[in-house]
């Protein structure tokens, strides 16, 4: 499922500066690329504050630029590549993948060794837990954490140790009268103290955000009931089916069922009230949902929005609601005339 007839636009919309930004004409979804993502490569050991993010000219720091949307320069100042929206039909979006899992391990050495049982519901090696650490300083550290409203997760076991590592509250503490996010020594790596929830935005564990359904049992999920006790904090309300009943041993999920998922998730998005998000899921689901994007812009556009995501790598983007999906309504407009009195404009004035 590829969506047609999109268009790339620049949002007047500053306050998440770095991203992509998303709109479509059909399916009410599209994506277009400012030069300063909010990215976070894992391999990076050292902390980047924004304030170090520059360009060659330094007017340009932190700030939105106009996109090239066509093959010539000549065309960057034409109205068709960009585009305005009322700020409350849009929605910022943090997209994670999960850190290094033993599977991402095991796949790199063997590429069949992901139709290994002994593979199921992969947890995240050490190295992966590295990953989550440095993550979790850059986003405490650029600000994205004061933001996020709301985790939406895929419901496995390297995902949601991912999600709650970076956005979870600081080390459980006995006496705290809240559920912690995640118990002490889930998984094997008995050295992850517990993780808690309080002070971070709520998680929700969601089934469409799920990786490639089938096969490789890495993707199979383990029964939600197994997952409780292990995540106290994450809402699980939204999975119909304690036992995973969507991966099949013997069908792999085709790459347009997978990009039609991811559809459905991003329009899902707009039937919850937060306005920020962040969604912890996998590469396959990532690519997939972003590669039917940005093929009428520059080809380097289009290649920094399909480029596949790194473990634990962190990209933001912001989406816009084209038709009415949701009736939000603004929290920053204000009416105006209050009190009423003549407000003429000035070219009427004889």
């Amino acid at each position: 499922m590829t969506p047609n007839n999109t268009s790339c636009l620049l949002l007047p919309f500053s306050s998440p500066g770095p991203g992509f930004y998303i709109t479509n004409n059909n399916n009410n979804i599209n994506i277009i690329s400012i030069p300063f993502p909010l990215f976070f490569n894992s391999q990076i050991k050292t902390n980047t504050s924004p304030n170090t993010i520059r360009s060659n000219n330094p007017n340009h720091q932190r700030s939105a630029f106009p996109v090239l949307c066509s093959s010539s320069l000549s065309d960057m100042d034409a109205a068709p590549g960009q585009g305005l929206y009322p700020l409350h039909r849009t929605k910022t979006i943090h997209f994670v993948r999960h850190a290094q899992g033993f599977h991402n391990v095991a796949g790199e050495k063997d590429h069949s060794a992901y139709l290994s049982p002994e593979l199921l519901d992969a947890q995240l090696t050490p190295l992966g837990w590295e990953q989550v650490d440095n993550l979790r300083k850059h986003v405490q550290s650029s600000g994205v954490f004061k933001g996020i409203e709301l985790v939406v997760v895929s419901p496995l076991l390297r995902t949601m140790q991912t999600a709650v590592g970076v956005f979870g509250g600081e080390g459980y503490a006995d006496g705290i009268d809240v559920p912690p996010l995640m118990v002490e020594n889930t998984g094997n790596i008995s050295s992850r103290p517990a993780i808690s929830s309080l002070n971070s935005p709520p998680f929700v564990a969601v089934e469409l955000c799920r990786e490639h359904l089938g096969i490789h049992w890495c993707d199979k999920r383990r029964s939600i009931s197994e997952y409780k006790p292990l995540f106290p904090a994450i809402d699980f309300s939204l999975i119909e089916s304690d036992d995973d009943t969507l991966w099949k041993v013997d069908v792999r999920e085709a790459n347009e069922e997978v990009a039609a998922r991811g559809l459905q998730f991003l329009n899902w998005l707009w039937t919850r009230e937060e306005k920020e998000i962040a969604v912890v899921t996998h590469s396959g689901f990532l690519i997939h949902t972003l590669a039917g994007f940005g093929d009428d812009c520059h080809t380097s556009v289009k290649s920094e929005i399909c480029r596949p995501f790194k473990n634990c790598e962190l990209r933001s983007v912001v989406i816009v609601d084209k038709s009415m999906i949701a009736s939000n309504f603004s929290t920053s407009d204000f009416p105006g005339k209050i009190p009423e009195g003549s407000d003429a404009p000035s070219d009427s004035v004889k």
